[in-house]
């Protein structure tokens, strides 16, 4: 449906993911940053309030493109293959939400140090981020890096399902309504907009939820958060459902603008490394 006349390999889906991954998470770093402060049991003013909203910018770039690319290799990969054991379209949806599934949990081995980092500076724990990657070390040895690792996959698996169906769906109506087999960049940008700030929207518990663990700093009280249940748990009985929706509108805002950005991107590199011949 999204090719043209063109064969696209996995090398291709590698260096296009990476693009598309670099491209929205430096982009968008400023709304990222806020919401994370938004979401922070110390509060968004103690989190650093508008002040420094790049705090954590150099750990986001080193993951951006690898966690992309490994998401878009995976997702393509598994496409292709469910796609040759279940040729009816009937089974489309079926295959998106497996392939995308699989493609966020293979991203989250890549993303979540990186996110850890981040989400630590982004609310002042560390200045730095080698001051935060030593700290993280010593305290809590290469297991801190994956701190809310499950937390994660258990908001992108949700969130994920939502929206690649969602999205391979509205490009098959654009494609309908314009009588082509593909889509253009511009378009699937569009598509990539509605599907995540649906998706974002309603699994924002769930992020709020993973925030509260990565931000988790041994020997601290306020951040001391551990598990999905019982982080979920502690915020609805200490703070209400409220709580649980911190950050929605930056978060939909967010991932809006870069679902448009990161698939539009995609498509648009995807396009060009298969005219050039680039990688082929």
């Amino acid at each position: 449906m999204d090719r043209k006349e063109y064969n696209f390999n996995m090398k291709q889906a590698l260096m296009a993911g990476g693009i598309a991954g670099t491209a929205v998470d430096v982009a968008l770093f400023p709304l990222d940053t806020l919401k994370t402060r938004l979401q922070s049991k110390s509060g968004f003013r103690a989190s650093g309030g508008f002040r420094g909203i790049y705090s954590g910018l150099t750990s986001a770039v080193i993951g951006s493109s690898p966690g992309a690319s490994a998401f878009f290799v995976t997702y393509e990969s598994m496409k292709k293959e469910l796609g040759s054991i279940f040729p009816d379209t009937k089974y489309l949806p079926f295959i998106h939400m497996i392939s995308a599934s699989g493609g966020e949990v293979v991203a989250c081995i890549v993303r979540v140090p990186t996110e850890v980092v981040k989400q630590r500076m982004q609310t002042k724990q560390y200045s730095t981020t080698l001051s935060a990657l030593k700290t993280i070390f010593n305290q809590e040895g290469l297991k801190g890096f994956y701190r809310g690792y499950f937390s994660t996959v258990f908001r992108e698996i949700p969130f994920t399902c939502l929206q690649f169906p969602f999205y391979e769906y509205l490009k098959i109506v654009v494609a309908k309504k314009t009588d082509r087999n593909y889509v253009e960049p511009w378009e699937a940008a569009i598509c990539g907009s509605i599907a995540g700030g649906t998706a974002a929207a309603v699994t924002t518990p769930l992020d709020v939820i993973k925030t509260r663990v990565m931000l988790s700093a041994k020997g601290q009280t306020i951040h001391n958060y551990s598990g999905t249940v019982n982080t979920f748990n502690r915020i609805l009985h200490e703070e209400g459902i409220k709580a649980l929706f911190s950050g929605i509108v930056p978060r939909v805002i967010w991932i809006g603008i870069g679902g448009s950005i990161f698939l539009g991107v995609y498509e648009k590199a995807k396009k060009t490394l298969c005219e050039y011949n680039i990688l082929n």
